[in-house]
Protein backbone atom coordinates (compact mmCIF):
# COMPACT_ATOMS: atom_id res chain seq x y z
CA UNK A 1 0.00 0.00 0.00
CA UNK A 2 1.34 3.32 -0.75
CA UNK A 3 2.19 6.09 1.63
CA UNK A 4 1.82 9.40 1.03
CA UNK A 5 3.15 12.29 3.21
CA UNK A 6 1.77 16.29 3.52
CA UNK A 7 3.90 18.62 4.99
CA UNK A 8 2.48 22.17 6.32
CA UNK A 9 6.28 22.92 5.93
CA UNK A 10 6.56 23.93 10.14
CA UNK A 11 10.39 23.88 11.39
CA UNK A 12 9.06 21.41 13.60
CA UNK A 13 8.14 18.65 11.25
CA UNK A 14 12.03 18.35 9.64
CA UNK A 15 13.30 18.41 13.42
CA UNK A 16 11.49 15.77 14.78
CA UNK A 17 10.86 13.82 11.78
CA UNK A 18 6.91 13.89 11.49
CA UNK A 19 4.46 14.70 8.61
CA UNK A 20 1.18 16.88 8.97
CA UNK A 21 -0.49 13.70 7.84
CA UNK A 22 -0.09 10.82 6.44
CA UNK A 23 -2.39 9.30 4.02
CA UNK A 24 -2.38 5.42 3.76
CA UNK A 25 -5.21 3.67 1.82
CA UNK A 26 -8.63 5.17 2.14
CA UNK A 27 -7.41 6.56 5.74
CA UNK A 28 -6.08 10.01 6.66
CA UNK A 29 -3.91 10.65 10.40
CA UNK A 30 -3.20 14.32 10.90
CA UNK A 31 -0.73 14.62 13.05
CA UNK A 32 -1.03 17.63 16.16
CA UNK A 33 -1.87 20.99 15.09
CA UNK A 34 -0.84 23.71 16.68
CA UNK A 35 -1.30 27.59 15.56
CA UNK A 36 1.69 28.39 13.98
CA UNK A 37 2.53 29.35 10.60
CA UNK A 38 5.11 28.00 7.99
CA UNK A 39 7.81 29.79 9.67
CA UNK A 40 6.58 28.93 13.24
CA UNK A 41 5.56 32.04 14.37
CA UNK A 42 1.97 31.66 16.91
CA UNK A 43 -1.03 32.70 15.27
CA UNK A 44 -3.98 34.62 17.73
CA UNK A 45 -1.79 34.75 20.78
CA UNK A 46 -4.09 34.46 23.68
CA UNK A 47 -7.21 33.62 22.19
CA UNK A 48 -7.74 30.05 22.50
CA UNK A 49 -11.05 29.97 19.79
CA UNK A 50 -9.06 31.74 17.46
CA UNK A 51 -6.29 29.42 17.62
CA UNK A 52 -8.55 26.31 17.40
CA UNK A 53 -10.00 27.80 14.23
CA UNK A 54 -7.05 28.68 12.47
CA UNK A 55 -5.89 24.85 13.43
CA UNK A 56 -9.16 23.46 12.41
CA UNK A 57 -8.19 25.57 9.02
CA UNK A 58 -4.80 23.78 8.75
CA UNK A 59 -6.22 20.56 9.11
CA UNK A 60 -9.09 21.08 6.31
CA UNK A 61 -5.64 22.35 4.48
CA UNK A 62 -4.14 19.21 5.00
CA UNK A 63 -7.23 17.12 4.16
CA UNK A 64 -7.76 18.27 1.28
CA UNK A 65 -3.81 17.81 -0.09
CA UNK A 66 -4.51 13.58 1.00
CA UNK A 67 -8.05 13.78 -0.88
CA UNK A 68 -10.26 13.92 2.46
CA UNK A 69 -12.40 16.60 3.30
CA UNK A 70 -14.04 17.51 6.85
CA UNK A 71 -17.28 15.37 5.90
CA UNK A 72 -14.69 12.21 5.84
CA UNK A 73 -12.97 13.00 9.52
CA UNK A 74 -14.27 10.35 12.15
CA UNK A 75 -12.12 11.48 15.08
CA UNK A 76 -10.54 14.35 16.80
CA UNK A 77 -8.49 15.09 19.93
CA UNK A 78 -8.22 18.31 21.46
CA UNK A 79 -5.79 19.09 23.70
CA UNK A 80 -5.75 22.94 26.03
CA UNK A 81 -3.19 24.35 27.91
CA UNK A 82 -5.90 26.23 30.15
CA UNK A 83 -8.93 24.16 31.38
CA UNK A 84 -10.95 27.13 31.35
CA UNK A 85 -10.76 27.49 27.24
CA UNK A 86 -12.80 24.16 26.75
CA UNK A 87 -15.88 25.62 25.81
CA UNK A 88 -14.24 28.28 23.47
CA UNK A 89 -12.38 26.17 21.72
CA UNK A 90 -15.29 23.15 21.84
CA UNK A 91 -17.80 25.70 20.45
CA UNK A 92 -14.82 26.64 17.54
CA UNK A 93 -14.90 22.49 16.97
CA UNK A 94 -18.57 22.57 16.63
CA UNK A 95 -18.35 25.05 14.24
CA UNK A 96 -16.43 23.51 12.41
CA UNK A 97 -17.70 19.77 12.46
CA UNK A 98 -21.36 21.10 12.39
CA UNK A 99 -23.40 17.69 11.71
CA UNK A 100 -20.29 15.86 10.88
CA UNK A 101 -20.00 15.11 14.79
CA UNK A 102 -16.99 12.75 15.07
CA UNK A 103 -15.89 10.76 17.68
CA UNK A 104 -13.97 13.49 20.27
CA UNK A 105 -11.71 13.72 23.21
CA UNK A 106 -10.81 17.06 24.65
CA UNK A 107 -7.90 17.07 27.57
CA UNK A 108 -5.96 19.11 29.57
CA UNK A 109 -2.47 19.29 28.69
CA UNK A 110 1.02 21.08 28.56
CA UNK A 111 1.97 22.58 25.18
CA UNK A 112 5.22 22.49 23.98
CA UNK A 113 6.00 26.32 23.37
CA UNK A 114 4.34 29.51 25.48
CA UNK A 115 1.73 30.50 24.32
CA UNK A 116 0.10 27.94 22.60
CA UNK A 117 -3.01 27.39 23.85
CA UNK A 118 -4.63 24.49 21.32
CA UNK A 119 -3.57 21.34 20.06
CA UNK A 120 -5.79 19.15 17.47
CA UNK A 121 -5.81 15.90 15.93
CA UNK A 122 -7.66 14.53 13.55
CA UNK A 123 -8.25 10.64 12.22
CA UNK A 124 -10.67 10.26 8.68
CA UNK A 125 -11.64 7.78 6.39
CA UNK A 126 -12.18 8.60 2.79
CA UNK A 127 -15.40 8.02 1.78
CA UNK A 128 -17.29 8.06 5.15
CA UNK A 129 -18.47 11.18 4.99
CA UNK A 130 -21.34 12.78 3.82
CA UNK A 131 -21.11 15.46 1.11
CA UNK A 132 -20.74 18.69 2.77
Amino acid sequence: MTRQRITSGTPWEALAGYSRAVRVGNQVFVSGTTASDAEGRLQHPGDAAGQARYILHKIAAALTEAGATAADVVRTRVFVSRIEDWEAVARAHGEFFGTIRPANTLVRAEMIAPGMLVEIEADAIIGSGEAA
